[in-house]
């Protein structure tokens, strides 16, 4: 089933956010050489597709897991999360309807 990861950033964790983002990008594609990632991106905190110093205010992510409890157990070993980027998470079912 599909997952979505909905994660809210610590006010001014911009450089924190820069420091994991690798590894983060690592565990990402890893979703995705697996063919479970749908969607993943940040939330720019300004309306400009790069925001500079403004930075971003979260992340999206939908993913296949094989339950609920999976998919908060890889959003709380996100190097995002460890690294104090994230200041909650939130996981939820999520069924795709569109695009088909």
């Amino acid at each position: 089933m599909l997952y979505a990861i909905i994660c809210e950033d610590h006010p001014e964790s911009l450089e924190l956010r820069k420091q994991a983002r690798p590894a983060h990008l690592d565990r990402l594609a890893a979703l995705q050489n697996e063919g479970r990632l749908l969607i993943a991106g940040p939330h720019p905190a300004v309306d400009a597709e790069d925001p500079g110093a403004a930075g971003f205010t979260g992340s999206l992510i939908v993913a296949e897991f094989p339950d609920l409890q999976t998919a908060q157990a890889w959003a709380e070993a996100d190097p995002y999360h460890h690294a104090g980027v994230y200041a909650r998470a939130v996981v939820k079912p999520f069924k795709k309807v569109f695009p088909q």
